[in-house]
């Protein structure tokens, strides 16, 4: 069984809606997988963890308070570091470029898979695949 959720809240906040859904279908944390930006990872790139740090991510932090735990699964969607000294905060919220517009359907797709192997096949399947692309 999978349940597929998008929280209606902002990713800032998503640690509520999150830690209730996985306890409402009684699913232990690390059988939790978020996928979300990653500005340490190059744009249209995908990278596949278990647990650590949330990397200054506020909804990562906000998920990790609210499962009592780092121990979840993450598919990290990288979009590259902000030019410059651009604010973090500002650089993900801002639309993408013409160019990465047209490579984010591509992006979205290793996204997809990603979360499909890691259920399937595991994690190290899925970091075999996602870390060898790319990199």
């Amino acid at each position: 069984r999978l349940v597929l959720a998008k929280p209606l809240t902002y990713m800032n906040t998503t640690g509520g809606p999150v830690s209730a859904l996985a306890r409402f279908h009684d699913v232990a944390p690390d059988h939790v997988i978020a996928v979300h930006d990653e500005i340490d990872i190059p744009f249209n790139t995908v990278k596949v963890k278990l647990g650590g740090g949330e990397g200054g991510h506020n909804g990562l932090r906000d998920i990790s308070k609210a499962l009592g735990t780092k121990d979840y699964h993450r598919v990290r969607v990288g979009v590259g570091r902000p030019p410059g000294r651009q604010d973090p905060a500002d650089f993900v919220l801002k639309d993408f470029g013409t160019a990465e517009k047209k490579d984010l359907p591509f992006l979205l797709d290793d996204a997809a898979d990603a979360v499909e192997q890691l259920i399937t096949e595991g994690l190290l399947a899925a970091q075999q695949r996602f870390h060898a692309q790319r990199s």
